[in-house]
């Protein structure tokens, strides 16, 4: 037996020699090797306390994901300037199978990268063009996100942590609200959010490995595919941050290993020399005018003050809200404090809304990065309460209780009048979701009282999602007309085919991209004294002005009054009217 330890020994010597020898004569792994010796961060998993999760947890998270992100993707139609004009370049992508090159009606369109189109150009191909097809982009980023949250907080902070966030992510507003929205703003976060966990777990290592260096960089170079070269800088700015705090000054550069540049550039840069290449101006108006001049100038008319972001970010975690501002009173910046994964994400987090908050144009959506990681602190913050006796979640989750009461008591009454104010058919669908409001709301106050912490906010998580539900099938279908062209476009296509010469006339920019994703190409503006179309679509102050022109035209109501009406133009030849 000692005569094999002892040629073990002499084995396990010469390989240690022979691995020195290669580090001397390899200076950049010298160099890395170094910077991999112990890790940055110290995972706090271990000294975290974990809690029992029953089984019945699991269909309650799966039923959360679906409710609040998938559900209900095609109860509106395409609304805004924004989501139908990206619909449209993907849905031209679908068809033409020019993947390169992004076209609104034929025209480049170099406002955003590549990468929403392709995931909605695919999903059409799959699912046939609908809303459904142009949202579940977005759906999949949010999902990609709470993965990526629920994973970050499980390393980090155990169990606990994670179970918490994967409830309580799914039912923030900023997630309801963005997962069905056609843009490439949840793309954006997803990939952003999943980087920045890799980052966490590349950081809580002695040596990263090569999957993680892999993973890192193609989430990141997924990020630029979506929205550009912010994704760079705010995963540099937040992490240069934090090496400052924590005078971890050599951790970045795990971030610049030759495995993770590789797996970047080649996630990234195709794309962007294939386009380059094919339209001579793409890097300078991309570059330039949709982002530096963006950021710089207020020149897209998106001004706001400083302040901005820090409201949006307070709406964006309703209803977790009070669990924020008692997270807001435990921050401290003690040196031992600053080497840990909360200290990354909160500076992932304030650098985020203080970059976009210099920013000369502002939108809600800009911040969205910020928010998943952030529900990383959040479960934490819960698991430990409960974990302790659960005294601040009790009044956290009694006060966003009182809120849901309060609001539904509130807008209850009004309720009652909003047939005749919005021409809506039947509102029993809006008094059942107040209703659900108020006796939800007062439940989670009774088991507040009561000292139930974990059934108040599964209360709260049911109650949002009961609600989201409601809203899917009760009111949303009946609204639509009110925000979106879609049933008015139907109807004109159903009575008078898409040949039919419709026009618009000062209509708000908020609609016209809208009608033309719907019928399908550019409607002309029309001007009095051209010759008359079939169809006008313009406002009630306009349609005033057409009938004052002298022009016999019928109304087509109740479509979408009060904001767009719908004129069917009168001949003397007698077209048929519709009725």
């Amino acid at each position: 037996m000692e005569i094999v330890e002892l040629k073990n020994q002499g084995a396990r010597r010469q390989q240690h020699l022979l691995r020195a020898s290669l580090l001397k004569t390899l200076s950049l792994n010298a160099r890395l090797s170094r910077l991999d010796s112990t890790p940055p961060i110290r995972s706090r998993a271990v000294e975290e306390g974990n809690i029992q999760i029953p089984l019945w947890s699991i269909p309650l998270v799966l039923a959360v994901l679906y409710v609040c992100l998938f559900s209900g993707l095609g109860a509106l139609g395409l609304l805004g300037p924004d989501e139908p004009r990206y619909a449209a370049i993907a849905r031209a992508m679908a068809e033409t199978h020019d993947w390169i090159t992004p076209r609104l009606w034929g025209t480049p369109w170099f406002e955003k990268p590549v990468l929403y189109y392709w995931a909605a150009g695919i999903s059409m191909r799959i699912f046939g063009v609908s809303e459904f097809s142009a949202r579940l982009p977005s759906t999949l980023g949010a999902l990609l996100a709470v993965f990526a949250v629920a994973w970050t907080a499980l390393r980090s902070y155990g169990i606990g942590a994670a179970w918490y966030a994967l409830l309580m992510l799914p039912t923030s507003v900023a997630m309801i609200g963005f997962s069905r929205a056609a843009t490439p703003d949840m793309l954006f976060a997803g990939m952003l959010t999943a980087a920045m966990a890799v980052a966490a777990e590349m950081l809580q290592k002695s040596r990263p490995g090569s999957i993680l260096r892999i993973a890192f960089g193609f989430f990141l170079g997924a990020a630029v595919l979506a929205k550009g070269p912010a994704a760079v800088i705010l995963a540099g700015g937040a992490t240069l941050l934090w090496a400052g705090l924590s005078r971890e000054w050599r951790a970045p550069f795990r971030f610049l290993h030759p495995l993770v540049i590789a797996a970047f550039c080649a996630t990234a840069l195709p794309w962007y020399v294939l386009c380059a290449l094919r339209n001579p101006g793409f890097l300078r108006d991309f570059i330039w005018h949709h982002n530096f001049e963006r950021y710089l100038t207020p020149v897209f008319e998106h001004p706001q003050p400083f302040w901005f972001f820090g409201i949006i970010l307070l709406l964006a975690l309703i209803p977790w809200i009070w669990v924020f501002c008692t997270l807001l009173t435990r921050i401290t910046f003690k040196k031992e404090e600053m080497n840990s994964g909360g200290a990354l994400i909160g500076c992932w987090v304030a650098f985020t809304v203080f970059f976009f908050s210099l920013s000369q144009s502002k939108l809600p959506s800009y911040i969205l990065p910020a928010i998943p990681l952030l529900f990383v602190l959040l479960g934490r913050e819960v698991a430990r309460s409960v974990e302790r006796g659960g005294k601040g979640t009790i009044w956290q989750m009694g006060a966003a209780g009182l809120i849901f009461l309060v609001s539904g008591a509130l807008y209850l009454k009004p309720a009652l009048d909003i047939e005749s104010t919005l021409q809506i058919t039947d509102a029993r669908g809006v008094i059942a979701a107040l209703s659900v409001s108020i006796v939800g709301g007062l439940t989670i106050l009774a088991l507040s009282f009561l000292k139930r912490t974990k059934a108040a906010l599964i209360g709260v998580v049911l109650l949002v999602t009961v609600l989201v539900e409601s809203a899917n099938f009760w009111i949303l279908p009946q609204t639509d007309r009110l925000f979106s062209p879609r049933e008015l476009a139907q109807l004109v296509i159903s009575n008078d085919s898409v040949s039919a010469d419709i026009v618009e006339y000062k209509v708000p920019r908020t609609w016209k991209y809208g009608l033309n994703y719907y019928f399908g190409r550019e409607l002309r503006e029309w001007t009095p004294g051209s010759p008359q179309p079939d169809w006008i679509v313009t406002t009630p102050k306009s349609a005033l002005e057409i009938q004052e022109g002298g022009i016999q035209v019928q109304e087509i109501n109740p479509i979408s009054a009060p904001t767009i009406m719908l004129l069917h133009v009168l001949r003397p030849e007698g077209k048929q009217l519709l009725r």
